[in-house]
């Protein structure tokens, strides 16, 4: 076996083993994500959605998407979100400075008004980070919930970027650990100094669909028929744009019940 594979079998048999730990070691806790996001959909809120850099892949794949329920936001703020840019307009050193920044977390909240019975995931893979630790502390001042998914291995070691002292899963209301070291990137090449084969993203972004189908299933047993999107490359093309068009109805049907017309706090 060639180096490449014997490190691309390695790559792959590490992150079986780490979906194999959350399998075994998480599946509570996103039952109990899955309650919290049933409670909001059923009750026509929405649930939030968010991280910044590679943590907002996984938010990004809550809906639209296949499989997916109507009843998630993802929150997509373009400059903290795209990463390929790297020079000029939205580039790294923005990036850097923008979800550093105490007070953007909650400016973006305000676009979405946020009301009553909505609840929040936030991707993080460390959770220091000051946007991320705005968010959380909005939801919280307001009573709502908050849904991690965030690595308490590689956070606990760190100290947090916002001033309320504290770390993402030490806010939330349900913490998914992914246990995935600081280091993130699980291989080791012979004469290279840095590890390669980072495993936070294909974690999260499996957590977030084991949360969109607990959610459905949730949904289900209390008898509340969930609207799913219906993957329009197949035999059934016309059907499943039907359905998916009245499930992108429902959502405007619940953006529309929201206040934009509010005066936006000056805070």
């Amino acid at each position: 076996m060639s180096i490449a594979s014997s490190i691309a079998s390695d790559y792959f048999a590490d992150v079986t083993r780490k979906l194999q730990w959350i399998s075994d070691n998480q599946d509570e806790n996103i039952a109990a994500a899955a309650r919290i996001c049933a409670d909001s959909i059923a009750g026509g809120g929405l649930v939030f959605a968010f991280g910044t850099g590679h943590g907002g892949f996984a938010a990004l794949e809550m809906f639209p998407r296949t499989g997916g329920v109507t009843g998630f936001r993802p929150i997509v703020e373009t400059s903290i979100a795209l990463m390929h840019h790297v020079l000029g307009d939205m580039g790294t050193a923005q990036y850097r400075f923008l979800h550093t920044r105490e007070g953007y977390g909650k400016a973006i909240l305000r676009s979405h008004q946020i009301k009553d019975g909505d609840s929040l995931i936030l991707f993080s893979h460390s959770g220091i980070n000051a946007v991320i630790l705005d968010m959380a502390e909005e939801f919280k001042a307001r009573g709502l919930k908050v849904i991690a998914v965030t690595s308490v291995a590689h956070s606990s070691q760190v100290p947090s970027r916002h001033s309320c002292g504290k770390r993402l899963y030490e806010v939330a209301d349900v913490v998914i650990d992914t246990n995935v070291p600081v280091e993130d990137a699980s291989q080791f090449i012979e004469g290279l100094e840095y590890p390669v084969g980072p495993t936070s993203t294909s974690l999260a972004v499996a957590i977030s669909h084991a949360i969109n189908a607990s959610t459905t299933a949730e949904l289900v047993s209390r008898g509340v028929k969930p609207m799913i999107m219906v993957n329009t490359n197949s035999n059934r093309t016309a059907e499943a744009h039907r359905q998916n068009d009245a499930n992108y109805a429902e959502l405007w049907n619940r953006l529309r019940d929201r206040d934009f017309s509010a005066p936006v706090p000056q805070s």
